[in-house]
């Protein structure tokens, strides 16, 4: 019912800038989070950012605060995550989800998401 592409991923050094990009196609829920996850190799998918759709209230991971921005646009069914100063320990690759709105919900836990993209790759060389 919905499809999740990343786009944006790449090569880039220390302390450089990406945009990742998250379109979204189908039949959305009528109130969503949309929500940014990273898994590198050997660890467990962790939180980076999410934003409630509508309202667009967001919430940051702590270790990306003041670095990385996630905003939206309504009318290309988009979410982006801008990443200032990246550093190597950002290597990962990088997933987009989608997930129903309910207040109260932990939106950094990934159970809350349904779907999924197919993840853009994120390298950062020292």
């Amino acid at each position: 019912q919905v499809q999740l592409v990343e786009s944006g991923g790449g090569l880039v050094q220390a302390g450089d800038s990406l945009r990742l990009s998250c379109a979204a196609s189908g039949r959305t829920f009528s109130s969503y989070v949309m929500g940014w996850f990273r898994q590198a190799p050997g660890k467990e998918r962790e939180f980076v950012a999410a934003i409630r759709w509508t309202a667009g209230f967001t919430y940051y991971a702590d270790f990306v605060k003041g670095r990385f921005t996630i905003s939206r646009d309504n009318a290309k069914n988009t979410v982006y995550l801008q990443m200032n100063s990246l550093k190597p320990e950002d290597t990962a690759v990088y997933y987009c989800a989608m997930g129903r709105y309910r207040y109260g919900s932990s939106w950094s836990d990934k159970s809350e998401y349904d779907y999924w993209g197919q993840g853009t790759q994120v390298t950062v060389s020292s």
